[in-house]
């Protein structure tokens, strides 16, 4: 299987149902980081050691069981728009797309594993799920962990725990993280409160695709700052039980604060949305997340009642520019994407 072979589906995490929990949350993500005892830092590393290690972890995670059909990608020798693709379906990092030697991802052929190999730390795994899963995503990659530290040594100290690259990771090595869809919150003005929120809890807030990117489309990824200390179980636990239903209620509230105090306000964002959509013959990436944005809360809310909000999922991915370049089979310009991702849109979201 090949990164091209991904361009024609969203993926399996990038769901949600029609219940307030998953009209909040987009999906759940748990990422360990791990080091492998005898190699060097990736910065104090030489190339050929890179290679080795990266042909080591290759083997040994093609070697347990991941699912069906898993599959490598060697990141050194993948084209740009390959690259891009497997950014935008946060299968690997920017940091790890656009780094330098050898270095891989292995991907499940359902998109809810991926391992990034020679990225910040040696090893990187992530699991995902559409929705508030954590627990089950916790529950995934303790196991898949589990199997690897069975055929090599992880890098720890009895005091520090697991030893990373960057000293916010030490201990667990845990980041937990949900993607957030939160419109009302911005429409509202109340975004305050999911800062001040994730300020009090210890919480990490960035946009769409992780460190250093904006929150385009009003969706944001939450995640912990605090590794050393505390059990993975804790930060789990805390996720699920206390940080995320808090942000889901006020933006469960803010909605119902524009339905009941400005509907007409609301529907007309909604329906120019919409209209925009069926109608442009350009549209750029930033300009369809946004307007996709406001049709998808017009639908989760029962605003627009012929669109489901898996077409919206769906065009929000498969509208991304590696995305558009691999369906086409070409690299294509700026106008040429933005008058592809118009015409992919019209025909999904025509009424008729």
């Amino acid at each position: 299987m090949r990164p091209a072979d991904l361009c024609n589906y969203p993926s399996s995490w990038f769901g949600g149902g029609s219940d307030v929990v998953s009209e909040v949350v987009i999906s759940s993500r748990i990422r360990l980081a791990r080091n492998i005892a005898g190699y060097e830092f990736l910065p104090c590393l030489p190339p050929d050691r890179q290679r080795q290690l990266l042909n080591r972890l290759k083997d040994i995670l093609l070697s347990i069981d991941l699912g069906n059909k898993v599959f490598f990608v060697d990141i050194d020798q993948a084209s740009d728009v390959e690259r891009n693709l497997l950014t935008e379906r946060h299968l690997i990092s920017r940091r790890h797309a656009h780094g330098k030697g050898p270095r891989g991802v292995v991907v499940a052929e359902d998109e809810a594993f991926t391992a990034m190999i020679n990225e910040e730390d040696h090893l990187r795994m992530q699991v995902f799920a559409a929705g508030l899963q954590l627990n089950a995503c916790w529950e995934r990659i303790n196991r898949i962990d589990d199997a690897i530290e069975k055929k090599i040594d992880y890098t720890f100290d009895s005091r520090f725990g697991y030893l990373t690259a960057c000293p916010t990771n030490l201990g667990t090595g845990i980041r937990v993280s949900v993607m957030l869809h939160l419109p009302a919150l911005k429409l509202t003005g109340q975004m305050e409160k999911f800062i001040n929120t994730a300020r009090d809890c210890d919480m990490a807030v960035r946009g769409l695709f992780g460190e250093g990117t904006d929150a385009t489309g009003d969706f944001f990824q939450l995640s912990n700052q605090v590794t050393l200390g505390v059990s993975e179980k804790q930060v789990v636990e805390d996720f699920s039980s206390n940080v995320v239903p808090r942000i889901i209620a006020y933006e469960t509230q803010s909605r119902q604060a524009l339905l009941e105090k400005r509907p007409f306000a609301l529907d007309d964002k909604i329906q120019r949305a919409l209209g925009v959509l069926r109608s442009a013959c350009l549209i750029s990436s930033q300009e369809a997340l946004f307007l996709l944005s406001n049709v998808r809360l017009g639908v989760n809310l029962g605003r627009i009642k012929n669109i489901n909000i898996a077409t919206i999922n769906e065009l929000f991915m498969l509208t991304q520019p590696a995305h558009l370049q691999l369906r086409a089979g070409k690299i294509l310009d700026a106008d040429q994407r933005d008058t592809l991702r118009a015409e992919i849109i019209r025909t999904k979201l025509s009424p008729n």
